[in-house]
């Protein structure tokens, strides 16, 4: 089935990967989705590109902010969401169930959370790890990606294991954040995110630009982690 499923976004993704949800299925926060009918998550990632998150340092020159918000997000989330749709399609003509979940979509206003962690899925696909940012960063490409998750009980076959943050004793993003959300913790399996970041100073930080009539764009600890930058990039 996995054939089936590439095939059905070939030449689409960067990066793909099946995680097997079973052995921490309790650990998979939803915001009131049920988790149970759903044993494997299919990861799909897009990587960004460097043109465009190098205009993060001009984010206060509206051009950049627009290009930015334009492709790093909204374009490259409508060409996941529709890779996930045609994935869920496949799935569930073979007979199984499928549930994709929206690129980029906050379904707990409160926690800030969205309805299932596409980072984590990656992760537990062995796509990457979680950094101090709490970013997936990728051996490929560093954070510079974006990702969507379709869930399934198709039995698929997972495509490898968490990796081991790998950031070591850098701090180059817990440093540039302009609210200091981070704490500068590695990421420990199991715990909570709040012991790595603060998520409600980087909406009132957001927020607080929409009130100064500028976009919301930030990006700055995505610019500066080393990982993922062209070898003549310098910060």
């Amino acid at each position: 089935m996995e054939g089936s499923i590439r095939r059905s976004i070939s030449g689409e993704f960067d990066l793909f990967g099946v995680a097997d949800l079973r052995p921490v299925k309790g650990q998979v926060l939803s915001c009131g989705l049920d988790m149970r009918p759903y044993d494997f998550a299919i990861s799909i990632g897009i990587s960004l590109m460097y043109e465009i998150v190098d205009l993060v340092p001009k984010r206060d020159e509206r051009w950049a902010a627009i290009s930015y918000q334009t492709h790093a997000y909204d374009v490259v989330n409508d060409r996941l969401n529709g890779m996930t749709s045609r994935v869920a399609s496949v799935i569930q003509s073979a007979g199984y169930r499928a549930m994709p979940i929206s690129a980029s979509a906050n379904a707990d206003d409160k926690g800030l959370r969205g309805l299932v962690s596409h980072k984590m899925a990656a992760h537990l696909a062995g796509l990457g790890w979680i950094g101090k940012s709490c970013l997936l960063v990728t051996p490929e490409r560093g954070p510079r990606m974006r990702f969507a998750t379709v869930l399934t009980n198709a039995p698929l076959k997972s495509s490898g294991r968490p990796m081991d943050p790998r950031c070591g004793d850098c701090m180059s993003c817990v440093n540039a954040c302009p609210v200091s959300a981070f704490t500068g913790r590695n990421y420990v399996d199991g715990e909570p995110r709040e012991a790595r970041f603060d998520a409600y100073k980087c909406d009132r930080y957001l927020m607080q630009m929409e009130t100064q009539g500028k976009i919301r764009m930030c990006g700055v600890c995505l610019y500066t982690c080393p990982h993922g930058r062209k070898k003549d990039d310098t910060v």
